[in-house]
């Protein structure tokens, strides 16, 4: 895995997902800056104790944040009502970021699952 990886991703991307998921991934690289970066199941990824714990993905009429577990939305079914998600995935517009706060939420709880394992 490698930072390079998502540089392509992002570099092949038209504007305003390109900037939206720029900033979703200093906000990612903010919360776990030693977070190994790269590319899982052909999307972005970061990866924490050996297991991915956040990543996202652009298509053509929404982004998406994936947490890679499907338990972590049902655990804050309040925090997340406001966007469409299913088990594996949280749906956010083109062209507005998710707040930090939520992404904090997040991956903090996606590390406590990586933690029990």
């Amino acid at each position: 895995m490698s930072a390079r990886e998502i540089d392509d991703y992002l570099a092949n991307l038209e504007e305003p997902k390109r900037t939206t998921l720029q900033k979703l991934r200093q906000t990612i690289l903010s919360i776990i800056p030693q977070g190994e970066q790269g590319i899982a199941y052909g999307c972005p990824a970061f990866r924490m104790h050996g297991k991915v714990v956040a990543g996202f993905a652009a298509f053509k009429d929404h982004l998406s944040y994936l947490p890679h577990s499907g338990s972590v939305f049902k655990q804050i079914p309040e925090e997340v009502a406001r966007y469409h998600t299913s088990s594996g995935a949280l749906q956010f517009p083109i062209d507005t970021p998710l707040p930090k706060a939520l992404v904090n939420r997040l991956i903090d709880l996606r590390l406590k699952e990586v933690l029990k394992q």
